[in-house]
């Protein structure tokens, strides 16, 4: 339903006062919600943050309540019918012979996938919801072990710490691969795969799981995990091209709607290593080089979650070192005269909320991601925290902001950490950052499911651009290409470094 209102303004006919309410509200909103960032990194008090919740859930209400209302007097609304659901034909008729769509359901006593094809549609009977979450736990907690940091570890536990997750990846994984794709493996030949995840499902990355259809052992001498017949752990995506989507009629909607869009006239904008601090040694024209030749640690990733401030009562977030590096390597495949380049102070909020961004068919943000698990629809993506005097300023662009944006993109990348992460594992499907991008235009959105290692996604960014750019493949298939490439350095060998990037939308 969003995909098909998607193409649709709203705002067109309605009461001026009607519009600038909802402007005003969402303004309300980013300023209350940039309070409490600031209110929880202090500590500040509990009847503080309280009344400031109350608040916010009360401007969240009332914002919602504007957009039904700009949406029952929108002339366009009224014209534009409900969508009847999909038929099964019309769904096949967007698959192509080397395509299979798989679509699952999980439920109380049983879950299923239905596998469908140009020509054909076939269910499987799969384990319960809560099996198959216990599963998912598992695989997930091993694969992103490590982006946990413990204060009171040597680097020696660490290393073990390490090593007992990425054997136990392995064996939690061949055995949620068994639950989820071996009724299916039949179906799956060498052919690019469509995820219509459900519940938990929706945060594991297909892409590191396996068809694995003999018992499994792992070895003695090697640690390696086998099948009784001999074979070696195989990764998905080294035989699959995958791609996920939000629902099997979604392709057919946004295919529909985005039919005959004028291409963007520009090739790339690269959002990237934005100002936090006033702190900041660009602040004094001192710019220091980013060392990237540093080691890479688990503190080097680009996810906020908790806050803290300095002591001039700014927030305290961290610069990340490798996304001026992604940035440049990124942009020297693109086509040199028609790219944006925007760094530092010239990375934020406003260049993000104008239009400048619609003139590009691709839009990279590298930077971090923040999380508000309690309201996702607050959850933002980082860009510069204060001006070129020093003085802070909005840099929080949001989800709410980010539906109302105009963005024909072929491909938006979220280079910033678990921004594909919604609210409720348990099946309210995505909520994040990515239905807000596909809602404003976007063809295809690649978000991450984990806390990302700062130089490995610039690894992964600089292949995906130039197999996009330079070798000329679709985004789906330069995503996948990128990911082998990885797979295969010893030093990103675990899919904790190239599997947390998924794709969402249109392979084509």
């Amino acid at each position: 339903e969003l995909l098909n209102e998607s193409h649709v303004d709203f705002r067109q006919g309605v009461e001026p006062d009607l519009v600038k309410r909802e402007r005003e509200i969402s303004q309300l909103l980013n300023a209350k919600a940039q309070r409490q960032i600031q209110l929880t990194a202090r500590n500040g008090s509990k009847q503080e943050i309280d009344t400031l919740n109350k608040e916010i859930s009360a401007l969240e209400d009332e914002y919602q309540q504007v957009q039904v209302a700009i949406r029952k007097a929108s002339p366009a609304y009224a014209a534009l019918t409900q969508p009847q659901p999909l038929e099964l034909q019309d769904i096949q008729k967007q698959l192509d012979p080397n395509t299979v769509l798989l679509e699952y359901s999980l439920g109380d006593e049983r879950s299923y996938v239905w596998a469908v094809t140009p020509n054909s549609l076939k269910s499987y009977e799969l384990a319960k919801r809560d099996e198959i979450q216990a599963k998912v736990k598992q695989v997930y907690d091993a694969l992103t072990a490590r982006s946990v940091v413990k204060s009171i570890e040597t680097p020696a536990q660490r290393q073990d710490r390490i090593n007992e997750a990425d054997l136990l990846f392995q064996q939690s994984a061949a055995e949620l691969s068994k639950q989820v794709l071996d009724p299916v493996s039949s179906e799956l030949g060498n052919k690019r795969i469509v995820v219509v995840a459900d519940g938990a499902l929706q945060y594991i990355p297909f892409a590191a799981l396996s068809v694995v259809s003999s018992p499994l052992s792992v070895a003695k001498n090697t640690g390696q995990l086998t099948t009784d017949n001999g074979q070696k752990y195989r990764p998905l995506v080294l035989d699959h091209e995958l791609i996920t989507l939000p629902s099997a009629s979604a392709l057919a909607v946004q295919r529909r709607n985005l039919e005959n869009r004028t291409v963007a006239p520009r090739s790339l904008a690269v959002i990237a290593d934005p100002v936090f601090s006033s702190n900041d040694s660009r602040l004094t024209k001192t710019v220091k080089v980013a060392d990237t030749n540093q080691e890479s640690t688990a503190d080097d990733t680009r996810i906020i979650e908790h806050l803290s401030t300095n002591s001039s009562g700014g927030l305290t977030i961290s610069r990340l070192p490798f996304t001026r590096q992604e940035a440049d390597q990124i942009l020297a495949v693109a086509p040199s005269a028609s790219n944006l380049k925007a760094v530092d102070f010239r990375a934020t909020r406003s260049l993000a909320m104008s239009d400048e961004l619609s003139k590009y068919r691709y839009v990279h943000f590298a930077t971090h991601g923040y999380l508000d698990s309690a309201r996702p629809d607050l959850s933002a993506i980082v860009l510069s925290l204060v001006d070129q005097q020093g003085k802070p300023q909005d840099g929080f662009l949001r989800s709410h902001d980010i539906f109302n944006l105009k963005l024909p993109a072929e491909l938006v990348v979220l280079s910033a950490c678990e921004t594909g992460l919604g609210k409720d594992v348990k099946g309210e499907g995505l909520v994040g950052l990515t239905r807000g991008f596909m809602y404003a235009g976007a063809r295809r959105v690649t978000v991450s499911l984990w806390n990302v290692n700062d130089k490995a996604t610039a690894t992964l960014m600089t292949n995906l651009y130039a197999g996009i750019l330079k070798v000329r493949k679709t985004p789906a298939a330069a995503l996948r290409a990128a990911q082998i490439e990885m797979m295969r350095s010893k030093q990103w060998t675990s899919p904790y470094y190239w599997a947390a990037f998924v794709m969402q939308g249109d392979w084509k």
